[in-house]
């Protein structure tokens, strides 16, 4: 077991994934010479050399294409996208294509390729860059999208999605690179997909997370001494729908706390299943916490705000907890918005 960062643990897996599999490769822009530009390849084109580890053009849809063609015809590329938002220009090479391959030829066509993108608020890279967008993949058939929450999760999610024989969609909240933890390395690091975690036990209500949202609600549980069940989700499709259901069924309540905006977000799902299938269960209504439908600000001051905050998460799951009844969020309560 080591101690390393997020974005250690990140190039860890890389580095590791690559000495066991020579069909491994990884390209993207700047992750080469300049070691990425979160420092998350740091190390790999002196140990595996400029054939392995490529900088590409700032073309998304050039080299995203270049990975399912890799793939398709056996390699195990790994593409990374800077920003997530700067995967739109070539969405159509993920959903379309990559995507597909493996239902359009009756199975004979795999498509085993990786694609990683930074996403999220907090670092004060303003609204074209600080988005989530999960929505963007995870309504996508054929694609596993999964969601690291600290350094253990980033290292065997990024090794799990790499031997996976069908594309998967690694997205690593930017706010946590620099966050350090303990890292099982090896085999036995490599967290299976779609199995989500109970990072804090609980019973008196379930709390689905995943990201650094992950911390956030566990920070909250402590500040307000909190009886609940925290489930780090890991991969938001196809999600763990048992571990999920079951706690709830034990503890008749659910709330998702999630960085997406309020509308569309991946918590949606995750409360309308728990509805359809465990009803009689619930002894209060399900909800979500979730940022504003607002942009993500750059002010400092604003774009704190706009991420649920541990004390945010604290008083709605308290007065959750009290009352049964839903909480309204910090812009109805405070007449900013509806």
């Amino acid at each position: 077991m080591a101690r390393m960062r997020f974005r250690q643990a990140v190039a860890a897996a890389l580095a590791d994934e690559m000495r066991a599999d020579p069909s491994v490769l990884i390209f993207g822009e700047d992750i080469a010479v300049s070691e990425g530009p979160f420092k998350t390849s740091e190390g790999l084109l002196e140990e595996f050399g400029e054939l392995r580890v490529r900088d590409t053009p700032i073309s998304e849809m050039a080299f995203t294409g270049m990975a399912v063609g890799a793939a398709a015809m056996g390699m195990r590329p790994v593409a990374e996208i800077m920003f997530v938002e700067f995967l739109g220009v070539a969405l159509d090479q993920v959903v379309t294509e990559g995507a597909k391959f493996r239902y359009l030829s009756k199975g004979q066509v795999s498509v085993p390729m990786t694609i990683r993108a930074s996403v999220g608020s907090g670092l004060g890279f303003g609204s074209q860059h600080s988005q989530t967008l999960e929505n963007w993949v995870a309504a996508t058939p054929g694609l596993t999208v999964v969601v690291p929450s600290d350094p253990q999760s980033a290292y065997g999610l990024t090794r799990a999605a790499i031997r996976d024989d069908d594309p998967t969609v690694v997205l690593e909240p930017r706010a946590l690179y620099a966050e350090r933890g303990e890292v099982v390395t090896g085999e036995e690091g490599i967290l299976p997909l779609g199995q989500a975690r109970v990072a804090r036990a609980g019973g008196a209500a379930t709390v689905v997370t995943l990201g650094q949202t992950t911390g956030i609600c566990l920070a909250a549980a402590e500040q307000a001494s909190l009886d609940i069940e925290v489930v780090d989700l890991l991969t938001v499709y196809p999600w763990d729908r048992q571990r999920v259901t079951e706690s709830v069924e034990r503890t008749g309540r659910l709330v998702v706390v999630e960085e997406s905006p309020e509308s569309g977000g991946w918590g949606h799902e995750i409360v309308s299943t728990v509805v359809s299938s465990s009803f009689g269960s619930l002894q209060a209504p399900p909800f979500r916490i979730t940022a504003p439908n607002v942009p993500v600000p750059y002010n400092k001051e604003l774009e704190a705000r706009y991420l649920p905050q541990a004390e945010e998460v604290a008083r709605q799951l308290s007065d959750y907890l009290k009352t049964d009844e839903v909480p309204a969020p910090w812009w109805v309560r405070e007449g900013v918005a509806r």
